[in-house]
């Protein structure tokens, strides 16, 4: 068992009866998936989930697990997920895949947001290893180009070979890299403030606890 899936399997065994959750996109949480489909057929666990896309919508109703949809849902107990990047003061890097939108609504509608992360996701700022992922309207993108340089952002639109990527929201995504790197807090304040960004991969203020998969320990950080 790897760092991912005994830090999935920590956060699986802690699943209450009666929970609404919220699934994540990515590789530790398929394992977080497959570990409360286990509990589920082993142990009667009653519970209900909702996911933040449609890959994660699929593995769950391929294990079973009572699916909702998110338009029927407005508060949530838990949201669980892994980050690209997790700073000291537990402000998070997300979406180098296609569904910032609906994961930023999931963990700001859960009474507690769990991330999952092995040591490698450890970083002393965001933005140290990876762009930030910057969706915008399509209509809107070199206006926010511009916005972003003016907060120092060098912005590049997201290319899915011949063709622009686009999210599963519909939106481009221009990734950015800020120099010299802000912290994480102060730039989630500038990004919310540009007209025409729908959503970007900063999660500031949002994680509840970060379980971290360490070699063969986990470790946990509650805000």
């Amino acid at each position: 068992m790897n760092d991912k899936q005994r830090v999935a399997e920590h956060a699986a065994q802690q699943i209450e009866n009666a929970m609404l959750i919220g699934l994540g996109t990515g590789s530790t949480a398929n394992y977080f998936i497959e570990a409360l489909a286990r509990r589920q057929r082993e142990e009667s666990l009653q519970i209900q989930v909702v996911a933040s896309s449609v890959v994660s919508a699929i593995k769950a109703r391929q294990l079973g697990l009572p699916l909702r949809g998110i338009e029927h849902i407005a508060i949530l107990d838990l949201y669980v997920d892994g980050a690209d990047e997790v700073a000291p003061d537990l402000t998070l890097l997300k979406g180098r895949g296609s569904d910032l939108v609906r994961e930023k609504l999931l963990a700001k509608a859960s009474q507690a947001f769990w991330v999952l992360i092995d040591q490698g996701k450890r970083v002393e700022r965001i933005g140290q290893n990876f762009p930030i992922p910057i969706e915008v309207m399509p209509f809107a993108w070199q206006l926010v180009q511009r916005s972003l340089a003016e907060i120092g952002g060098k912005a590049t639109l997201r290319a899915n070979g011949d063709g622009l990527f686009v999210t599963a929201y519909g939106s481009l995504v221009l990734d950015t890299i800020f120099d010299p790197i802000t912290d994480g807090i102060t730039l989630n304040g500038r990004l919310n403030a540009i007209p025409g960004i729908v959503e970007h991969g900063i999660f500031a203020q949002l994680a509840t606890a970060v379980f971290c998969g360490h070699d063969g320990a986990i470790e946990e950080n509650w805000a």
